[in-house]
């Protein structure tokens, strides 16, 4: 199971008697993770959900992040390599639901109920139909959907074994030679996940991704001899005018290609006002005076999840400004954003899988972007 905002792999479970009563017959067993990639625990994890109920409804977390090297693949390649693993007779008893990543648990449960409800209707089961929850209770996620939905739970233990942040790594570090990466990962995921990976590892993009992640690595190496693990303070602005907002495109890694919010780091002599200003002016070149970004200023809001940038503990102070209708001011990249653009609100739901860390969850804070019937991710 996975906690919100994709809470970090943990070793591969092992199973016994749960002391929590389970029903006679549950309608369906719920299994919650990010895959990344599926590995002999999560396929020990699917075997014993669908030995307690006829369907196993399997939630997949951080289902519309853009690819990197902590989610390098999409929900639907999860679903894949999950079915890929299973004899036919199994899979066809899954039921996928994919979940947006949500920094705020409540919220983050709301949208797995609400997932797994509109599933269980798909499949003509009634609302109080049972569900198991089938997992890890030292999860966070695990005890606020079991208090908030009231459903039963089967938990597991974990023992030592493969993980996903440990797979990514031997991913990312042997690209050179798939084979030897493969080889190395004989005993730990299943044949068919080893298949799937050698297809995927000739894609464009993973040349792409194995850039990112040494440069990610690079960057916690020059912290590791810091007295105590670093904490980054930055900041954002999300900039509206005429129904549009400022966003940039990035120019090099963290995320190089995606669509984030002017930002960066916070200076040593500024406060954060000033350094959202410096910022939002160095990335898309915007000229306006202080006095009219300030009259602009209508909101301020820290987001300090501890999952939430790649780079590490990360936490930003993010300013919402409304230029109210007037005519959009020019812009053009500037500093590490290769452009910048003015983009139409109601095209934003669109973009999501294609923003920073999680850029477009501040966007939805300030605008209210995701409606709440449709808190699980699209299908």
């Amino acid at each position: 199971m996975t906690a919100p905002a994709g809470k970090a792999d943990g070793p591969h479970p092992t199973f016994e008697s749960s002391a929590m009563t389970l029903p006679a017959t549950p309608d369906a067993a719920v299994c919650i993770g990010r895959f990344q990639p599926f590995h002999n625990g999560h396929l020990a994890l699917l075997r014993h959900a669908l030995s307690l109920a006829p369907r196993c409804i399997v939630v997949l977390g951080s289902a519309q992040q853009a690819r990197t090297p902590r989610n390098p693949f999409t929900w639907r390649e999860r679903a894949e390599m999950i079915g890929l693993a299973l004899p036919p007779k199994e899979r066809e008893r899954l039921r996928f639901v994919p979940v947006r990543d949500h920094y705020e648990l409540s919220r983050w449960s709301r949208a797995v109920r609400h997932g797994v409800a509109a599933c269980l209707a798909d499949e003509g089961l009634a609302p109080e139909a049972t569900r198991v929850l089938v997992g890890r209770p030292e999860d966070e996620g695990w005890n606020e959907l079991r208090r908030a939905a009231g459903w039963s739970g089967c938990a597991v233990e974990q023992v030592p074994g493969a993980d996903g942040t440990r797979l990514r790594d031997v991913l990312f570090q042997g690209a050179a030679d798939i084979d030897a990466v493969l080889a190395a990962l004989v005993d730990q995921v299943p044949a068919s996940t080893r298949g799937f990976l050698r297809a995927w590892a000739a894609l464009p993009f993973h040349a792409e991704l194995v850039q990112e992640w040494r440069m990610l690595k690079r960057y916690r190496e020059e912290w590791a001899a810091a007295p105590y693990p670093p904490v980054f303070v930055t900041v954002d602005t999300v900039l509206r005018c005429a129904d549009h907002v400022l966003l940039v495109k990035r120019g090099r890694a963290p995320g190089k290609g995606l669509l984030a919010l002017p930002g960066g780091f916070i200076e040593q002599r500024e406060t954060a006002w000033q350094s959202a200003l410096r910022e939002l002016r160095e990335e898309t070149q915007l000229v306006l005076p202080d006095e009219v970004l300030q009259q602009a200023l209508r909101r301020a809001q820290v987001f300090d999840h501890p999952d939430r940038s790649q780079r590490g503990r990360t936490i930003t102070h993010a300013h919402y400004l409304d230029l109210g209708d007037r005519p959009l001011p020019e812009v053009q990249g500037g500093d590490d954003a290769a452009a910048a653009l003015w983009v139409p609100l109601q095209e934003l739901a669109a973009l999501e899988d294609r923003f920073l860390d999680d850029h477009f969850h501040v966007l939805d804070h300030f605008l209210g972007l995701i409606e709440p019937d449709t808190e699980a991710a699209r299908g």
